[in-house]
């Protein structure tokens, strides 16, 4: 499994972004312009490290480096089941969104919902919207429409009865999706989560199918306070997937 690093955030570089172990690092000249204008490089970037890694683990700064995950598998010909472990539904569009943030719209473009910009720089097609299962997403917004799609929202230990009895998965972890008290130095706190042995289980319950294609972590802030805690914590979870 080769670590490959995408240390920016809404397409700024990110200082501090330290992960343990050999890795790739995913670093190309992205253009004034847009946040947009600029994730479309990025994750043009990571697309092309992607399709040629066999089971890449990717950590980013934020979950919209899916884009390029999937754009790097969909190359090698894989259509994957995404899975996405997150306590936030990224479920938003530009008629949805209460904030305006980026971060809070990734699986949506993933399933071809609003600003498809980013997908389309970075050579993504959209998956189908029954082809996504949110896990242990507790912090929706009012009006995040993950109800009225297709995508599978479920509990952590309801996960298994969702997965399809076929085909590849890409795996997701916002690290957020662990109770604040195991994963500090995260940007968006919600209590009341599955602790890192659970999370890390489930993990580790995925990894024994031997049907993942590519992992993704969507990390702490390096700027917060127990940010080396949330590195320890994050090591946990990958542990669980060799």
């Amino acid at each position: 499994m080769q670590r490959i690093v995408v240390p920016f955030f809404m397409g700024d570089s990110m200082s501090g972004f330290d992960v343990p172990g050999p890795h790739v690092a995913i670093e190309p000249e992205v253009p004034h312009g847009s946040p947009q204008q600029r994730m479309a490089v990025l994750y043009r970037a990571l697309a092309n490290e992607v399709a040629t890694t066999k089971r890449p683990l990717v950590y980013a700064g934020d979950c919209l480096a899916t884009i390029g995950v999937l754009a790097g598998l969909q190359r090698r010909g894989v259509s994957p089941t995404i899975i996405w472990f997150d306590a936030h539904g990224d479920f938003h569009t530009w008629e949805t969104t209460p904030s305006g943030f980026l971060g809070g719209m990734p699986l949506a473009m993933l399933v071809g919902r609003g600003e498809q910009t980013i997908m389309i720089g970075a050579g993504a097609t959209p998956i189908q919207e029954h082809d996504a299962i949110v896990v242990d997403g507790r912090d929706l917004d009012a009006g995040e429409p993950v109800s009225e799609s297709a995508v599978s929202h479920v509990d952590l230990d309801r996960l298994g009865e969702a997965i399809p009895a076929e085909g590849p998965l890409y795996v997701h972890i916002d690290v957020d999706v662990v109770d604040p008290a195991d994963m500090p130095a995260v940007n968006y706190p919600s209590p009341g989560g599955p602790s890192l042995d659970a999370v890390a289980a489930s993990l580790e319950s995925l990894a024994s199918t031997g049907r993942v294609v590519a992992w993704s972590v969507s990390s702490w802030n390096p700027a917060l306070e127990g940010a080396t805690i949330a590195v320890a914590a994050t090591e946990t979870l990958v542990g669980a997937l060799t």
